[in-house]
């Protein structure tokens, strides 16, 4: 059974899409931790960025430089772009948060469940974001 990242790649579960490439998709998270939350998944689905070959590795880390400097062009008022790199809320597939943020509070901030961005806002931001 395809990861649900993997589902998204092949267009089976929408998303709002910043950046795509032969290797990684750059989405916005429906649930991030601070606003203006990328993730970036490469499109080799595999469960840790070890297991990567090394051509995915590469983009991914590529797409995620871009990414952060995309979100520190955006939100200037942040004083650091942070990254979290996981494979454990989606079984199976790895994947980078990139995120701004100014406090370590702000860092360790839970994804926020009850208080998620509407398509209109994560549609906005990807639009601003987009690189």
């Amino acid at each position: 059974m395809p990861s649900l990242f993997t589902r998204i790649i092949n267009g089976e579960i929408p998303c709002v899409k910043v950046h795509e490439d032969d290797l990684t998709l750059a989405i916005m998270d429906i649930h991030p931790i601070q606003p203006g939350q990328i993730l970036v998944i490469p499109k080799e689905e595999v469960g840790s960025v070890w297991e990567m070959s090394e051509a995915s590795y590469h983009a991914l880390m590529a797409t995620v430089q871009q990414a952060g400097k995309s979100i520190a062009r955006v939100f200037p008022d942040k004083a650091r772009v942070g990254l979290m790199v996981e494979g454990l809320e989606v079984a199976d597939h790895a994947h980078v948060k990139v995120f701004p943020f100014s406090t370590i509070e702000e860092f360790h901030a839970q994804p926020g469940l009850t208080n998620s961005p509407t398509q209109a806002e994560l549609k906005e931001l990807a639009v601003r974001l987009a690189f």
